[in-house]
């Protein structure tokens, strides 16, 4: 099953934590907790929750269907971003890991939607994503 993003950013956060208890880790080091504010996982974690209720329902794998899908988390995902700055780089890049390896988990075929569709694999967030 596809590991949600947020679940290693809050790991992340408690190994710093730990390490900052231990004096193991410089406080002036430490940056987890800020670059995943409470807000911004809880935020993410209801539009995931979203998603997968979303792929769960799927009916058919037809494109159109599965494209509305992606299109709703991305726009959803948009909207936690512009509230909260909070995707970089490799948050960028779990997210769409994990929006691909969930509908794979469902049984899209997203090499071959994507393709169907002129797109590499990689690009099927793109049309829609501001992150």
């Amino acid at each position: 099953m596809a590991e949600r993003p947020t679940t290693s950013w809050r790991e992340g956060i408690g190994r710093e934590a730990e390490q900052l208890a231990a004096g193991t880790l410089d406080p002036d080091c430490a940056c987890m907790a800020d670059l995943y504010p409470d807000e911004l996982l809880v935020a993410t974690d209801t539009v995931l929750d979203a998603f997968d209720a979303d792929v769960a329902g799927l009916d058919s794998a037809e494109d159109v269907n599965v494209f509305a899908v992606v299109e709703r988390v991305v726009l959803a995902l948009n909207a936690v971003d512009d509230i909260h700055c909070g995707y970089e780089t490799d948050e960028r890049e779990a997210l769409c890991d994990y929006i691909d390896t969930t509908l794979t988990e469902h049984g899209v075929d997203v090499v071959a939607l994507t393709a169907r569709h002129g797109l590499g694999r990689y690009e099927l967030t793109d049309t829609w994503r501001n992150w």
